[in-house]
């Protein structure tokens, strides 16, 4: 019976790609650069997804390692992102960024590139500051690629790093009941929402993309605690959440990451339409079946599990 159920989660409309072929058509798809963590012997990429618009990759969130590979396989151009995402600062989910920023200079974008994630704290710098330590043309890692940030330099294309928090309450104001969801971007052919998340001490926002009719919400990496990450997703086409830990894990673990069940609550409060199941790790894979199982508890819709290039089509 499990077998079978696992079966039917599996069978919602999902197509791979061949190497060098873009996940388009018209409308709105999502792609799985990356489904894994950061453990190599996954033998996956680490956190990376496109969204693609009518045949154009238009939103990268998250950028891992092993990324920059798939996104050249996915046929993306680095030209065509509206706009780069962050749900945190983690190695396996910003890894590839220096190798996508370095390609991109092979290419003919001349817009701004805009690089929008979370805040910082004592463990962790702001995204403004994460980006300035790597391209600053003084002091950062990789200063020879300053001209990205350069507004003197009219050699290329500018990176225009933000910070994702929440205002400052003002001073005597009531504490506020409700989680805030903050608009982060927004063009003619897409809206960007965010809202922060809790991933034990570290800065974290999940986001929220609506084009073409459709919406598509990432946890990133959460222990699911409160409304916030279900007041995001609430009535998603997709909701895309990551499966980093199996059912009763403890410790650190849980203070990081959400288990199964918390994943199907939020789901099924959400009233969210699919589930893809990313960010598999040693620890989660081969435990297909028990999470399933977690998740069916609370939520009955498709469930799907995330491969490196797997195309869904909303």
């Amino acid at each position: 019976m499990m077998q079978r159920l696992v079966l039917i989660g599996l069978l919602w409309t999902a197509m791979v790609p061949a190497f060098g072929q873009s996940c388009g058509g018209s409308g709105m798809s999502l792609q799985v650069l990356g489904s894994g963590g950061p453990e190599l012997q996954t033998k996956r990429a680490s956190s990376s997804y496109l969204i693609w618009i009518d045949s154009k990759a238009r939103v990268l969130i998250d950028a891992g390692g092993g990324s920059a590979l798939r996104f050249g396989e996915s046929g993306a151009q680095m030209t065509d992102l509206d706009v780069l995402l962050l749900t945190h600062l983690h190695v396996d989910h910003t890894a590839d960024l220096p190798a996508l920023i370095k390609s991109s200079w092979f290419e003919d974008r001349t817009r701004l590139l805009p690089i929008y994630g979370p805040g910082g704290n004592r463990l962790m710098p702001s995204t403004v500051a994460f980006v300035r330590a790597l391209f600053d043309g003084t002091r950062g890692a990789y200063r020879y690629l300053g001209d990205f940030i350069s507004p003197l330099d009219k050699s290329t294309y500018k990176l225009d790093p933000r910070d994702v928090r929440e205002p400052p309450a003002k001073l005597g104001a009531p504490r506020r009941k409700e989680p805030m969801v903050l608009p982060v971007f927004r063009n003619d052919r897409l809206r960007v929402q965010a809202i922060t998340v809790e991933h034990g001490p570290l800065p974290a926002v999940a986001f929220r993309i609506e084009a073409a009719g459709k919406t598509v919400v990432f946890s990133g990496d959460t222990n699911g605690n409160g409304k916030n990450l279900e007041t995001l997703a609430a009535g998603a086409d997709l909701f895309v959440a990551h499966n980093a830990v199996p059912e009763g894990a403890g410790g650190v673990e849980r203070a990081l990451h959400m288990p199964p069940s918390v994943i199907g609550a939020i789901a099924q409060g959400a009233k969210v339409k699919h589930l893809l199941l990313s960010h598999r790790m040693l620890r989660t894979l081969g435990k297909e079946e028990e999470s399933l199982a977690a998740i069916r508890k609370s939520y009955a819709g498709p469930v799907n599990y995330a491969d490196d290039l797997s195309c869904f089509r909303l």
